[in-house]
């Protein structure tokens, strides 16, 4: 049996090694999409030169790298998908993909790959496609330096930007992705890589996944998207140096943690947003040089929330730097920078005297009477700011930065 998959990949290399070319263009013998995949053999390079090219739903079921110069359209005409991949060792590049059929029915995608693997997409356009990059059911796929145009139509009319379903060892990598339902969308993805992403002006989410565990995420921009991040049902997560910014409305927020267990959440910027981060459901979550900036909460945590911890974060600029309906006694506050502390430093070691409670009082009454949101920055509001310290009794005693910092923190 051995010497039968030796000669088999023995014979696989020799077929790589003597791939040919295969030009496509307008002019050329070859000149329809479908029928250079066709003629092509394993192994092969497929140039596609500046043209318009029809691709209802080609099928690319061998090996073969297919490059654009000069990004050559490949034009779905609203008919089917564009480019379904179902073949190991596909390299995609310098493609612009466009106007595939949208539908409820089936998620219509300008690129499809199912149970493939060694697969990548790099430095393709994609526009008014239904979904544009679609991964189910497939393993070390890299998708890089790809830009995502959705169709800017109705919500029922959007797929999402770049979607993995059941799917390992994922590199989603230095894509734009604007105009879409979900930015980045994840179903049981592992092991994947995020980083230096750019996901602006969707229409509901910037990425959403769901049990995807052992994931990380680096240096990525949500951006204005309709309601944030959110995070759910997952557990191992890492979330590095990102900018959850400018996300408004009335159930708006940074990023959303919905029963997530065991993740860290470090050197990310928080800012202009409704809620900075919503948590629910969440344990053992570790937030450490953080910004939270400007936004309407810094945090808000719900009372099942258990051993989180906030260390060394920055808080300035928020209306409510924490909000919570529970007393939030196993979580931890610790050498945090707070705008509003107003302690004294008697041994100049940079640390407060004197403890800070993150949650005020108004934001206790607005937890209990939310029209009470009506008084902010009232008067009334700067007297329940001097009297907070006389009634200490309606604050949670147990949510407390015992050691908060003097300057803020710097990353």
């Amino acid at each position: 049996m051995r010497f039968f998959i030796t000669i088999l990949i023995l014979i696989t290399d020799f077929l790589l090694c003597n791939a040919g070319t295969v030009i496509l263009c307008p002019a050329c013998a070859v000149n329809n999409f479908q029928m250079a995949v066709q003629v092509a053999h394993n192994g092969d390079t497929i140039i596609a030169k500046p043209g318009v090219y029809t691709s209802v739903n080609t099928i690319i079921n061998k090996p073969l790298t297919i490059t654009g110069e000069n990004y050559p359209v490949i034009d779905g005409e609203q008919k089917d998908e564009v480019i379904t991949i179902l073949s190991d060792n596909v390299t995609l590049s310098g493609l612009n993909i466009r106007n595939s059929k949208t539908g409820d029915r089936k998620d219509y995608a300008g690129i499809r790959l199912y149970r493939a693997q060694h697969i990548k997409i790099l430095n393709c356009h994609l526009d008014n496609t239904f979904f544009g990059i679609y991964v189910g059911d497939s393993k070390n796929v890299l998708v890089k330096g790809n830009r995502l145009q959705g169709a800017h139509s109705d919500l029922l009319h959007l797929g999402n930007g770049i979607q993995l379903w059941k799917s390992d060892s994922i590199t989603i990598e230095n894509n734009y992705v604007e105009g879409h339902r979900d930015g980045i969308y994840f179903e049981f993805a592992q092991h994947c890589l995020i980083r230096n992403n750019t996901s602006i002006k969707n229409f509901r989410y910037g990425m959403h996944f769901m049990f995807s565990n052992n994931d990380t995420y680096i240096n990525n921009t949500f951006n204005n998207n309709g309601t944030g991040v959110a995070v759910m049902y997952s557990h191992e997560v890492q979330m590095f140096n990102n900018k959850f910014v400018n996300n408004w409305g009335d159930a708006a927020y940074g990023l959303l943690l919905k029963d997530i267990t065991n993740s860290n959440i470090t050197g990310n910027t928080f800012a202009n947003n409704t809620v900075g981060v919503k948590m629910d459901g969440t344990t053992g979550i570790n937030f450490q040089k953080n910004d939270f900036l400007k936004n309407g909460y810094a945090l808000r945590i719900l009372g099942n929330c258990r051993q989180d911890s906030f260390l060394l974060n920055n808080f300035s600029g928020n209306t409510f730097d924490v909000g919570t309906n529970g007393s939030l006694s196993d979580n931890i506050f610790a050498f945090n920078y707070w705008d509003k502390y107003q302690g004294y430093d008697l041994d100049k070691n940079g640390i407060g005297d004197i403890p800070y409670n993150p949650v005020s009082l108004y934001s206790v009454i607005i937890e209990r009477m939310p029209y009470a949101v009506m008084l902010l920055r009232s008067f009334t509001i700067d007297l329940l700011d001097r009297a907070e310290k006389s009634i200490p009794s309606l604050v949670p005693e147990t949510i407390q930065d015992k050691s908060p910092s003097m300057k803020m923190i710097k990353k």
